[in-house]
Order: C-alpha cells, then structure tokens, then sequence
C-alpha cells in the first residue's frame, strides 16, 4: 500500500494521477484533511482508498497510514516551525505504522543557512528523516514553474512586471516532478536520501522569462527592476502580512545568491524525456 499526503492539492493530484496509471488502485491509499472534496471522491470512484488525515492529529494518521508500505508526505503549506512540526509529525506517524520508506517533497536548495525560509524548513524536516529510522527519500524538487507565473502576476496583461534583482532559477513543472515522484514510488530501491535537484533543463531569470512571454504572447513585457524594500512595501500596501513580504522577498534574496541556479539531468533521466521548459508553461496558462 502506497499513501499519498496532500492528495487533493495541485502535487498530491497529479501524483496520484500517475500512479493509477503504474499500479491497481487497491495499492493507493492517500490521506485528506477532507475526504469530501471533488478530487477524493474522485479517487475513491476508481478504488483507491480514501481516509481522512491530519498532521494535527495523531490519531487520523494512524488511521490514515494504516498497512502503509511506503508513505509520500507532500510538504504543507506553511513556513517556520509550524511546518516542521506538522512534518514531523507526518514522519512520526508513518515509522509508527510501519512503513519500509518515507517519501517526502522537499526543495532544491534545502539547506539551513538558505536565505529562503522554506529551505530552512526542508533542512530541518530532511534532519528529522535521517533521525526517524526508516529508509528515507527526499524529493529535492525544483522550484515550481507556477511560481514564476503568480509573480507575474497581471504583467502578462499590461506589459510591465516590477520585481526586485533576482538571479537563475530552474522553474519546474508541476506535470514533471509528478512523474517523477510515481517513478520514485514504484522503484524502491532508486534514491536513498535526498535525490539531486530534480529540475528543468534551463536556469533562468526573470529578464529570460519577459523575453520568453513576449515571444509566446505576441506583446512586449518589460522587465523592472524594484529595490527589495520598495517590493516589500508593495506587498504590505496590497495587504500581504509582513511575515509573508519577508518570505517572498527571500525568493529573490535566494535567488541572487545562486541556490536555485542548478540545472542538473537527473529529472530527465526519471521522465525518459525532455522536461516541460517554461515556454510551454506560458502556453498552457494563457
């Protein structure tokens, strides 16, 4: 039995999606904070089994995890202590459900001097893994293409986009690193530990990216450049909690510093293919 964490998510879906393609559905089992939601009842439609799950809540995850042979814990959507905790909290469950592997989707970069706080928390969860027992993979990821298109934002329409300096990261898609995840789960004896960055096949920067959209659109985007404090007050001006501006700007404070600059062919060689470049993102959003 193979549990998946985080099933109705934009990750968690699509891994689960692939892996209904690479093994019958009795031998999928995913773990929802809500079994009612369209994408459970879904899964539940074509025999995986559904159960309600919560990094809260020991007890659910024991019900959750129950006969686990692997279990892929699919980062939450939290930063600081608050997402370590929730993690391990996951780990815990699954060592104490019995599980031979613990998956888990960590980040490029995951490191604990990273100037990006949710590097931070892998390092920490990816500590926690190598304490915990169990054979372990982490999913070093590269960071999500989908990102690249939220700090875009409405630049696409009105031809301007103003963001701090940034350096090369290699924005990856969604589609790819779930391949890549149902590849992992099948293959138990592949990856012990953190994988190499699972990335795109270009490193590229925000000034790359407004030319690309340009050539995809058909309409010029210009690309500004913002001082950090400057951006951060925007953000805070718009609404966005200053914890949340500090956060986002260490995308770019990160990004200067060269953590997500890897472009490496270790995806590329799990996909059997070439990996979606950010072009074909672009196309597909508009």
């Amino acid at each position: 039995m193979i549990i998946v964490t985080g099933a109705t998510g934009l990750l968690g879906r699509q891994i689960v999606e692939r892996l209904l393609t690479l093994v019958p559905a009795d031998r999928i089992g995913i773990s929802v904070r809500d079994p009612q939601k369209a994408a459970a009842k879904t899964f539940a439609e074509q025999g995986v089994r559904v159960r309600q799950g919560s990094f809260t809540d020991a007890a659910s995850l024991a019900h959750a995890f129950e006969g686990a042979s692997q279990v892929l814990i699919v980062s939450v959507d939290k930063m600081g202590d608050e997402a370590v905790r929730q993690h391990r909290a996951a780990i815990d469950g699954a060592v104490a459900a019995g599980a031979r592997r613990i998956l888990y989707t960590s980040h490029m970069g995951a490191d604990a001097s990273s100037h990006f706080q949710p590097c931070r928390d892998h390092a920490a969860t990816e500590e926690a893994l190598r304490a915990c027992g169990v054979p372990f993979t982490s999913l070093r990821n590269g960071f999500y293409a989908s990102s690249a298109l939220q700090f875009l934002g409405q630049g696409l329409q009105t031809g301007q986009v103003v963001l701090p300096a940034d350096g090369p990261v290699s924005w990856t898609a969604h589609a790819d690193l779930a391949d890549a995840a149902a590849a992992v789960l099948t293959d138990e004896g592949s990856f012990d530990g953190p994988t190499p960055p699972l990335t795109a096949g270009q490193a590229l920067t925000f000034d790359d990216i407004a030319r690309i959209a340009t050539d995809v659109t058909g309409r010029p985007l210009t690309r500004s450049t913002a001082p950090d404090d400057q951006f951060r007050q925007q953000l805070i001006g718009h609404g966005v909690p200053a914890g949340t501006a500090d956060q986002l700007l260490g995308v770019f404070t990160a990004a200067r510093a060269g953590e997500f600059a890897t472009v490496d062919p270790t995806l590329a060689k799990l996909l059997g293919r070439e990996p979606i470049a950010l072009s074909t993102v672009l196309r597909e959003h508009r």
